[in-house]
């Protein structure tokens, strides 16, 4: 007997009988033979009887084994005419020909029972009777082994996942709180301390240059011989390992600006973000260009990465000016008409060595800022303005006639961009382009120096350019609004036509602001333009 337990489903008894018609296969093997005619309704077959099997064909004795004949019976119930219905009784063994057909489950008897929240199938084997495969088979009356899995036992797919998830999910939140504690913690008590103590035991060893009494200027002197090419790397890494940084000094969106020293000269550290490492490699690149090196452009001294292991710094060191950019200077100081002049000649200049194309075997290629203002240019104790904030420049290829556009998301100050750049129309593959924009955002920067020129007690108070048309922080719209649609252009007072100092640069800033890109003055146009002034007023002194 077998017992088969059906979870949660409730089964309903079948009847196991089964309909079956004499086929052309048992027809021809003789089995018709085993039926006998039937006079009328109601009448059974001679099978029935136990002295039916000497009336049996001889072709049905061969195909089916007198065993299985004794065991098998075959009754007729009062059904319609041509009708027969055959029932079988259940085997203790089953002949060869059930088993070779897999018709077992036929001659068994099967019984279902609920049995509380389960239901049982239970299956027998009976040979007492005919049809006994329709009779129950009762539980009490049965001896029977049910298997029940234990309930409770078995976890859910929802509840194995969160046994694996919240204990990872633990793990991963101790660890990030003890990576940022630790990280917090170093930062608080040792990044200004690891910088203001450089590390001089990565010096380069025996190097005559870094001699002690061998100054910044001299150093740079003996290694570049005028080509302005910069320091050789070693030396670069020695001084900056060599730096201790003091105080800082300023602040923007790439990163922090220190005043630090090197063997008692002042230098000026440049501290990017790693997310500005672009800017910094391109900003580095284009100092140390062969003949780049000029007065009016900043100095260039070392390009160095540190790395602890935690945080990761990129170092620009480049001469240090106490008075800082044009744009602090300004704000805090009046200039008279030579200093004025003076100022204006030297940016002028610097612009000029940049845009210029120095042929020769170590010639030196053209070079467009992108990001002028007076935030990027530095005052020197002489009065004079050196360039600086190379990070958007871009270098012209004379040979090939193509411009080298640096791979960072950086753009230029969107209050000095000029109306190609804002409306998007300017020519990025000729790098006449890139020279004119230039040359416009030195027109607003001229504006800048003249409201701060003191003619008879009489200035302007600082003020960045389109102050009273846009907000502080201006976008690309409103900036192409006022320059590109309204063609703004920031206020001349009526005052300076009297001052032929400020007559000048009046003169020469609405020549660098045409919305004509092509109209506009050449950065060496201005120079010399600025250059005969200055010298005129000179002989008249």
């Amino acid at each position: 007997m077998q017992v088969r337990p059906m979870q949660n489903q409730k089964l309903h008894l079948r009847d196991r009988r089964i309909l079956f018609h004499i086929s052309a296969k048992e027809k021809e093997l003789g089995r018709a033979d085993l039926q006998l005619p039937m006079p009328g309704q109601g009448t059974r077959t001679a099978i029935e009887q136990p002295d039916v099997l000497s009336h049996a064909s001889e072709p049905a004795q061969q195909h089916f084994p007198a065993g299985m004949l004794q065991e098998r019976r075959l009754l007729q119930r009062p059904l319609e005419a041509d009708a027969i219905e055959r029932a079988y009784r259940c085997f203790d063994k089953f002949p060869p020909l059930i088993d070779a057909a897999g018709r077992q489950t036929e001659y068994c008897n099967e019984t279902k029972h609920d049995y509380g929240e389960d239901a049982f199938s239970i299956t027998a084997c009976c040979r007492d009777r005919n049809y006994c495969n329709e009779a129950p088979l009762p539980l009490n009356t049965i001896s029977m082994t049910v298997f029940e899995a234990p309930r409770g036992s078995y976890l859910t797919s929802l509840e194995i996942a969160m046994c694996i998830m919240v204990p990872t999910l633990i793990g991963c939140l101790v660890v990030i709180v003890y990576y940022y504690l630790k990280t917090a913690n170093h930062k608080k008590r040792g990044l200004h301390h690891h910088l203001r103590h450089g590390d001089d035991s990565i010096e380069a060893p025996d190097h005559p240059i870094l001699n002690k009494g061998v100054s910044l200027k001299h150093m740079i002197e003996m290694t570049t011989s005028g080509s302005g090419s910069g320091l050789p790397l070693l030396v670069q890494r020695s001084i900056a390992r060599q730096i201790q940084l003091i105080d800082i000094i300023g602040q923007g969106r790439f990163g922090e600006v220190w005043r630090g020293r090197w063997r008692g000269e002042n230098v000026a550290v440049k501290i990017f973000s790693s997310r500005e490492e672009r800017s910094w490699f391109r900003e580095a690149e284009i100092y140390q260009t062969v003949m780049l090196r000029h007065e009016n452009i900043l100095g260039f001294i070392a390009a160095d990465n540190k790395d602890n292991g935690t945080w990761t710094q990129l170092w620009l060191i480049t001469d240090y000016h106490e008075h800082g950019s044009l744009f602090d200077f300004l704000a805090m100081n009046t200039l008279d008409t030579t200093s004025m002049i003076r100022m204006a000649l030297s940016i002028a200049t610097g612009l000029a060595h940049l845009h210029m194309d120095i042929m020769g075997t170590q010639g030196k290629p053209a070079i467009a800022h992108r990001d002028l203002k007076s935030k990027n240019i530095l005052v020197k104790s002489n009065g004079t303005c050196a360039i600086g904030d190379l990070g958007l420049a871009v270098r012209h290829d004379v040979t090939t006639d193509t411009v080298d556009i640096p791979l960072n998301n950086r753009v230029g100050t969107k209050r000095y961009m000029a109306p190609e750049v804002l409306d998007e129309t300017m020519n990025i593959d000729q790098f006449d382009s890139f020279k004119r924009a230039d040359v416009y955002a030195l027109g607003l920067i001229f504006w800048e120096v003249a409201r701060r020129c003191n003619v008879g007690g009489i200035y302007d108070e600082y003020q960045l350019p389109f102050f009273d048309a846009v907000p502080s922080d201006p976008t690309i719209e409103e900036m192409r609004r006022v320059v590109c649609f309204e063609r703004q252009r920031p206020n001349i007072p009526n005052r300076w036509q009297s001052c032929e100092a400020l007559h000048v640069m009046c003169k020469l800033m609405k020549e660098c602001w045409y919305h004509n890109a092509t109209a506009r003055l050449t950065a060496l146009r201005i120079k010399k333009t600025l250059s005969n002034f200055r010298a005129a007023e000179e002989l008249k002194m």
